[in-house]
């Protein structure tokens, strides 16, 4: 691309919380300098309290690239970091990357060309998940699946179109700040929420499968449970805050959960005929494991009912124990107000 072509492009800022992402910080911010955008290019990185290195590897990239910068989270929530983030840039537009996050080649580049030709608020892609071990591969293959996750295009991949939410997202600033960013009450689930907030205003939300970003799944069973027992816990928040949105695949995880349960109280107190509630559902996930196992190492084909199990189950436990007081808190908390233009906060 020429010059002149590239001056006409608009500036983007990269905006990136991390907490304790030593093993990836690095490969991330190295895959977003090395994007082909010609156009102006800033990195602003959100360091939450760490108790890894990824303050002295997040400065050890400032000092090397110009480009990149950083600014204090001292909550060390995602959507706090993201809104200091979201301040601290300069451009136009504004394009989320997490710390375990690698942007393919081509992304920012595509995704600029999208948000003018639709005239879109946030366009978006696929969450890639990407393992590094066999347990990893394993989730991988459940994050990927429709039986570990439904029909939702940013995990499964469709055809490009409107949509109700995508992976991470490329903004126009003037969106975010009119509708004042990230609401901080969701430490989980503000992308979906945030994304509602979009729609609601009249903004155009669009997926394509064009835009990848390759993603790490957690590494154990327990960081897998913990972070789907947390996605279920907000889901259910969202659901209470914003009344009409929920949606039927939400409720599929919770309806397993209370089938496996019912399933073994009542066959072990009234009936064995009961029983076929957990075998069921463990047949259909077995089933479900060797149809999306392909291509996994016997290893991981293993671990991947383990995987589909546990995201399900956790799921659906965070959501039917979401307390009702959380919700209230975030309902009585104020909503988010707009923020002021960079040149007015400087």
């Amino acid at each position: 691309m020429n010059t002149k072509a590239a001056e006409e492009l608009p500036a983007v800022s990269v905006i990136m919380p991390v907490l304790n992402e030593e093993r990836h910080l690095r490969t991330a911010v190295r895959h977003i300098l090395e994007q082909d955008y010609p156009g102006e290019l800033e990195v602003v990185i959100a360091l939450g309290p760490s108790t890894d290195r990824t303050d002295a590897i997040a400065a050890e990239l400032v000092a090397a690239d110009p480009r990149v910068r950083t600014v204090p989270n001292p909550t060390g929530r995602t959507p706090a970091g993201l809104n200091a983030a979201i301040r601290g840039s300069r451009h136009p537009i504004v394009v989320r990357v997490d710390g375990h996050g690698l942007l393919t080649p081509g992304y920012i580049t595509t995704a600029v060309r999208l948000l003018g030709e639709m005239d879109a608020a946030n366009v978006g892609g696929i969450m890639h998940a990407e393992g590094e071990t066999e347990w990893e591969n394993a989730v991988a293959a459940a994050m990927t699946s429709k039986i570990g996750v439904g029909n939702a295009a940013f995990h499964t991949g469709g055809l490009a179109g409107p949509a109700e939410t995508v992976y991470l997202g490329v903004f126009r600033r003037e969106v975010l700040e009119r509708l004042g960013g990230y609401n901080e009450e969701f430490i989980r689930a503000q992308d979906w929420e945030l994304n509602y907030r979009i729609r609601q205003d009249g903004g155009l939300i669009w997926f394509t499968p064009q835009l990848k970003v390759t993603y790490r799944p957690r590494p154990s069973v327990r960081a897998l449970a913990k972070q789907y027992k947390d996605y279920g816990r907000w889901r259910r928040v969202v659901t209470r805050y914003h009344k009409g949105s929920v949606n039927l695949r939400y409720l599929a995880p919770p309806a397993a959960l209370l089938g496996v349960l019912s399933g073994l109280v009542l066959g072990a107190a009234l009936h064995p005929v009961f029983f076929v509630l957990p075998a069921g559902y463990l047949l259909a996930i077995a089933g479900g494991s060797v149809l999306e196992g392909r291509g996994l190492t016997a290893k991981a084909r293993l671990q991947l009912p383990v995987a589909l199990a546990t995201m399900h189950l956790t799921w659906g436990f965070g959501f039917l124990t979401s307390p009702r007081k959380l919700a209230r808190r975030v309902i009585a908390s104020t909503a988010p107000e707009p923020m002021k233009p960079v040149s007015e906060s400087k």
